[in-house]
């Protein structure tokens, strides 16, 4: 398990450092991180409480599905992704000015999808192909390179993200609202594997640092078996799109889509299984891991609530249609999995890559349960009935709250060197601040 991610967790000793440029562009957490919290927080504030801002061609419903998933959750993922194949291969795939032209790209596309018009939507989805082009070649690059065998699909996925996204919006182009839903599906499914595969790797060596003595077993056949039936999902959606087999309840099961609906229980269902081997009444007192397990679980449930969905055979009036609608599958994996995973993986990361004491202070432990809150809500808020839309307020408040403290507790540390090593002079080989991965 030493062997998947490597990060050095040294107190610090030194007098902290000032703001330093070099610093803040050695590794790709620290400013994706910083980009991706910070969006989380505008776009929810815009959606819920300024959606007149919202221009065409990406309207409505679609920007908010499209910033969430591509906006936000895939570019915490590159961000950790660009950190962690450093330990992985011992070289850093990108730093310094590589890094933040990378960066520069997903601005331009928040932007453009923002602005609004035919002028800046093509602007903003260029420059966001160019993103995922970026990540992927840099990723691919050093994958070789270190021969990093056990990795060198992850390149392959984060293009097949930035596939899923064009595809995404050309469907919002075109108004076709039936298939930008099920767009969203695929890349929502493809962002699954990824967290699916990262997750069930560093949740478990997580857990056995910080838990005296506890054994987890590395479940090595059960995570082929998951990612088997995952890419099997995501095969049968691709090819339904293709073919244009309709997804939508009510439209009869099809193989396709009983293909897709089977592969989501099945992982689903190994995701849940995984998660009772990994122990979980060891980790309830130290919310750095049970935050992570919530979010593991979650990802399950909603896998399985997919796979109810698009098996098609179930009437859509069972349980008053809530779990027959989209939203229903999209917020318990997105919102209540990805993110749930998501406010944990940004501080356990964080933290160790930065050379911080392994510990939660007020404002992060609070940022956890705002972030808990903010997914029961919005679930909640699902349900029909008088106290939705006060429910989804009260949701977004939260959403905002945690991320907010995230931020107004991590940015100084991001934007600084490691308290006890010097700010990065020159852009090295190896990654600033990461040795090759081994045990420690």
């Amino acid at each position: 398990m030493s062997h998947l991610l490597n990060i050095e967790e040294t107190p610090a000793r030194a007098t902290p450092a000032g703001p330093s440029m070099a610093a803040f562009l050695a590794l790709g957490f620290r400013p994706l991180y910083i980009a991706g919290a910070s969006w989380a927080v505008i776009s929810i504030a815009l959606w819920i409480f300024a959606p007149q801002l919202l221009g065409e061609p990406l309207t409505l419903v679609a920007w908010h599905a499209h910033e969430m998933l591509w906006g936000f959750i895939i570019t915490i993922a590159i961000g950790f992704l660009l950190t962690a194949s450093a330990t992985w291969t011992g070289f850093n795939p990108l730093q310094g000015r590589p890094l933040a032209g990378l960066c520069i790209l997903w601005c331009i596309a928040r932007i453009g999808f923002l602005a609004g018009g035919l002028t800046g939507f093509w602007i903003a989805t260029a420059a966001e192909l160019l993103f995922f082009l970026g990540a992927a070649v840099a990723l691919a690059r050093v994958m070789f390179k270190g021969r990093s065998r056990r990795n060198y699909g992850l390149p392959a996925l984060v293009l097949a993200l930035g596939i899923a996204d064009l595809l995404y919006l050309l469907a919002a182009l075109q108004g076709d609202y039936l298939a930008l839903m099920e767009r969203f599906d695929l890349g929502l499914i493809g962002m699954a594997v990824v967290a699916l595969l990262i997750a069930r790797r560093v949740i478990p060596f997580f857990a056995m640092r910080m838990v005296q003595g506890l054994q987890i077993p590395m479940l090595v056949r059960s995570g082929h078996a998951q990612m088997i039936f995952s890419v099997l999902a995501l095969a049968a959606g691709v090819l339904a799109q293709i073919t244009d087999v309709p997804m939508t309840p009510g439209s009869g099961p099809h193989t396709l889509t009983l293909i897709m609906a089977a592969s989501l229980g099945i992982t689903g269902l190994i995701s849940l299984g995984q998660l009772a081997c990994w122990k979980p009444q060891a980790v309830l007192r130290k919310p750095m891991l049970w935050i992570l397990y919530l979010g593991y679980a979650f990802i399950g449930i909603g896998l399985l609530a997919a796979a109810w969905k698009f098996s098609n055979l179930f009437d859509p009036a069972i349980l008053n249609g809530v779990l027959a609608r989209g939203a229903t599958h999209v917020h318990l994996i997105g919102l209540a999995g990805f993110c749930i995973l998501i406010i944990g993986m940004l501080t356990r990361t964080a933290l160790g890559h930065l050379g911080r004491p392994l510990a939660l202070d007020r404002s992060m432990l609070a940022g956890h349960w705002l972030m808990v809150l903010a997914a029961l809500l919005r679930l909640a808020a699902l349900w029909p009935s008088a106290a939705s839309l006060h429910l989804l307020h009260l949701a977004a408040l939260a959403w905002i709250l945690s991320l907010g403290l995230y931020l107004w507790r991590f940015v100084p540390m991001l934007i600084r060197p490691r308290p006890d090593k010097p700010a990065p002079v020159a852009a090295p080989k190896k990654a600033a601040g990461v040795q090759p991965a081994q045990a420690r």
